[in-house]
């Protein structure tokens, strides 16, 4: 079963879905305020504007992390 979890900044909303992590540490590497594996939760999308989070998503090589426009809430 898939886990996928949602994050938005009220914007945009960073899906992550986990089977699909290849753990290439990218989104750490450049963007650590938003994608920090240390913290919970490890995605905190108000740490960044949403430009820089989409550049860092869209260069996620695995395809885990995408983007959706607007405030999609984490379903139950």
């Amino acid at each position: 079963m898939s886990d996928v979890k949602h994050y938005s900044n009220g914007e945009i909303t960073i899906v992550w879905k986990s089977e699909k992590c290849a753990h290439s540490a990218n989104c750490f590497r450049n963007l650590p305020v938003v994608f920090n594996p240390r913290v919970k939760p490890w995605i905190q999308p108000h740490n960044a504007v949403t430009g820089e989070i989409v550049q860092v998503v869209q260069g996620c090589p695995s395809g885990a992390l995408t983007i959706l426009d607007g405030d999609v809430p984490q379903p139950e």
